[in-house]
């Protein structure tokens, strides 16, 4: 246990230095535009995989139909640039009715 908490101090102190740095940083530092459009792209790519690993798995096991859907829905309404509260309510009635018709 104490390990576990020793890496997450250790995490929190990380990301703080980070978000500090970031503002120090941004007058000095330039980007080019290669390099930005790689960092944007880490960006996608890692919400991304989190997205699809919350969609398709639950704990130990598969999440289930219902979930997959509701998380394509949700995909296809932000990739259409739908507002944020459409697109949540969409996914969840999504998901609901599908667990309501028994597909899980």
């Amino acid at each position: 246990m104490i390990a576990v908490l020793c890496a997450g101090a250790a995490l929190a102190a990380v990301t703080f230095a980070f978000r500090a740095a970031g503002p120090a940083v941004a007058g000095r530092l330039e980007l080019g535009p290669g390099v930005r459009r790689t960092v944007d792209l880490c960006a996608l790519a890692l919400l991304a995989g989190v997205m699809v690993t919350a969609a398709v798995a639950d704990g130990q096991e598969a999440a289930g139909y219902a979930r997959i859907a509701g998380v394509g829905v949700a995909g296809v309404l932000a990739w259409r640039r739908c507002p944020l509260p459409l697109v949540i309510l969409a996914a969840g009635g999504t998901a609901a009715a599908l667990r309501a018709l028994g597909v899980h």
